[in-house]
């Protein structure tokens, strides 16, 4: 789609800024890298950027010269502040809470819906299911009774039964009490039936037939009542970048229009029968302008299709399931709070943060569900109510560096979804794998960074709590293979899920054993010169679910005694590189005669002095953690159960 070009009239003071912090900015990079400023590889500019998932560069310093053309305002085409022009802000977005997941009975769960919405819930997200196996679609009258429907937008999540909750919900609107003082029907109060066959056909979650809801659409629904929630987290739960996710779901989403125009809807009337499922996860400024490019895009789909003012896109924001970690799940309340920030400040009209033991199987959760459930909505009314964040509409509207993210993102999004339709449109893109394969190629790049450690994961990959619960405690299917989790789908790929499977070997091994397998680290020299490695490679072997015996500080003499004492084939020699120079080839050659079988280098291979006799590899930054930490779990399982592990 066309980028807003507008530019600021050049402005020779702003220049003379730049280039001031430029010059400072080469010589600070200069004196870190020790080399001359002439010697610097790229500008302070190139060299200070990141380049994201999606392919797009975020530079270091945004100014007026990044200014864009102003994008309106809330409500109005091109909708990129927002698609409400009536939104409340003394209410904010719809803290939208899901029910029905479990097995309580109908009158129980219309107690919780009515407690939880007297402590701050004003939207509702209900999972229907098949009779017998939850909330069913005759329980729905009982669940709602209470609520006003005409102030409450409520959401479906029925599955194959979403056509008949639909006709029930339509049915109990039709009947409902109004509430004591009456209000126009808005944006903020329009119901979903969340019907999304499209997107959970790629899932694989359970759907309905898409002509059987285009018949439904086009069946003459009130105002108020929309059909299709077109869910972006089918895709960004399975490892889709920002841009993919967004070009996959309008490209449904246009999939679902042409079949409503088709039907005999104008177009104007067929927009009016989409809203939108978007993940938020812990980008916070990726989540901003995700909200705000989505709301660009689908604009011009309506300006497209001739109906430009029937463009605003209506969007539910979802904590995005696969950021969670089963691991130290604490840090999930952290990620979810940023999620929501980014997802308002973004304009999302509904929010659903996720419990923060979402991830994990339900008889491994030490908390309660209701402690789980009210940390979740509390997380939005702090934000609402204390932050005032809902008091202003887009407030990061007019930041350079969110207006130029929201553009690039836009315009990134805008050629995948061309990709899309030039491959014969989304259905075609489905059937042939095309879609697969994009998002499958998106995930391998997303999980090699998080292998690496590029990408970081707190309390996973990164300061792992190795003396937390273990949550597999036999060799039968692993916690971190679980994807039959609330909002879960079969193509479910959480980000720290390669490490969580190795704590998940490590958790059998403590069972069967009593012990977690566990490396002798060999620290050489002074507690100041070791400690920034032997924490290092502490924290390494931990995201394994590997401990490590530290004696403290040992010379080639002491060696010996100590891997004895460890019971452990595999050491880690950990120093400076002068202390390597001074000590590390007498400490290798004594670690060796005490029948160790591998010996590793605390830091770069170049740091070993030169020699023949060198250890059998090192663990650095930037390695490959998933393979090496893979490869040592193999080796200590090959020995004895006493040798495996250390002390738990």
């Amino acid at each position: 789609m066309p980028q807003q070009t507008d530019q600021p009239k050049p402005d020779p003071e702003l220049d003379q800024a730049y280039q001031a912090w430029s010059t400072a900015a080469a010589a600070v990079l200069a004196k870190s890298r020790r080399v001359d400023v002439d010697e610097l590889p790229d500008t302070p500019e190139a060299l200070l950027s990141t380049d994201t998932a999606d392919g797009l560069t975020i530079r270091p310093l945004y100014t007026r010269r990044d200014e864009l053309a102003e994008p309106g305002v809330p409500g109005r085409f091109p909708f990129v502040r927002g698609a409400d022009p009536a939104r409340d802000v003394t209410t904010g977005w719809r803290v939208t809470e899901r029910f029905g997941d479990d097995a309580t009975a109908a009158e129980d769960l219309n107690e919780l819906i009515l407690e939880a919405m007297a402590n701050g819930t004003s939207g509702l997200w209900l999972s229907v299911s098949r009779p017998g196996d939850g909330l069913g679609v005759a329980d729905l009258a009982t669940a709602l009774r209470g609520v006003y429907l005409d102030l409450v937008p409520v959401t479906l999540d029925a599955g194959t039964e979403g056509i008949a909750a639909a006709r029930e919900l339509l049915a109990l609107k039709e009947q409902a009490q109004a509430a004591p003082v009456a209000a126009a029907p808005t944006a903020a109060t329009v119901h979903s039936f969340g019907l999304s066959p499209l997107t959970a056909t790629f899932s694989g979650r359970p759907t309905v037939d898409p002509d059987e809801a285009t018949a439904l659409a086009a069946s003459g629904l009130p105002v108020g009542v929309r059909t299709f929630r077109v869910d972006g987290s089918d895709f960004a739960t399975a490892g889709a970048d920002n841009g993919l996710e967004l070009a996959l779901t309008v490209a449904a989403a246009v999939a679902h229009l042409r079949d409503l125009t088709a039907a005999g809807l104008s177009a104007e009337a067929a927009l009016g029968q989409i809203t939108f499922g978007v993940s938020a996860d812990d980008d916070q400024f990726a989540t901003i302008a995700k909200f705000r490019a989505l709301r660009k895009i689908w604009a011009r789909v309506a300006e497209v299709v001739g109906a430009p003012e029937a463009g605003g896109a209506l969007t539910h924001g979802v904590t995005d399931l696969s950021m969670y970690s089963q691991r130290d799940p604490w840090v999930n309340m952290l990620r979810s709070t940023i999620a929501a920030f980014g997802a308002g400040v973004g304009g999302a009209d509904q929010l659903t943060v996720l419990g923060y033991d979402a991830t994990i199987p339900a008889d491994k959760r030490t908390s309660s569900a209701a402690f789980s459930r009210r940390i979740a909505r509390n997380t939005q009314l702090l934000l609402l109510e204390e932050s005032n964040i809902g008091r202003v509409l887009d407030p990061a509207g007019g930041s350079w560096f969110v207006e130029s993210l929201t553009d690039d993102l836009a315009t990134n999004a805008w050629a995948a979804f061309t990709e899309v339709e030039a491959a014969g449109g989304y259905r075609v893109a489905l059937d042939t794998g095309w879609i697969a394969e994009k998002v499958d190629a998106s995930l391998a790049r997303r999980d090699t960074e998080v292998a690496h450690r590029r990408i970081s994961v707190t309390g996973v990959n990164e300061f792992p709590n190795i003396d937390e619960r273990a949550l597999s405690e036999t060799t039968g299917a692993p916690a971190s293979a679980v994807t039959d989790v609330v909002t879960g789908t079969p193509r479910l790929a959480r980000i720290g899920r390669a490490f969580e499977e190795l704590r998940d070997r490590s958790d059998v091994v403590l069972a069967e054993h009593g012990a977690r397998p566990s490396i002798l680290l060999i620290p050489l020299g002074s507690v100041a010169e070791h400690n920034g490695r032997t924490t290092f490679v502490a924290n390494f072997l931990g995201a394994g679910g590997i401990t490590v015996v530290n004696p403290g500080p040992l010379t080639a003499d002491k060696i010996g005694d100590a891997v004895v004492g460890a019971g452990t084939p595999i050491a880690v020699l950990c120093g400076t590189k002068a202390r390597y120079a001074e000590e590390g080839p007498a400490a290798l050659a004594a670690a060796r005669a005490a029948g160790l079988s591998k010996v590793l280098l605390a830091g770069p291979d170049k740091e070993w002095p030169a020699g023949d006799d060198r250890p059998d590899g090192s663990l650095r930054v930037g390695i490959d953690a998933v393979s090496t930490l893979g490869d040592l779990l193999d080796q200590l399982a090959s020995t004895s159960p006493k040798t495996a592990g250390a002390t738990a």
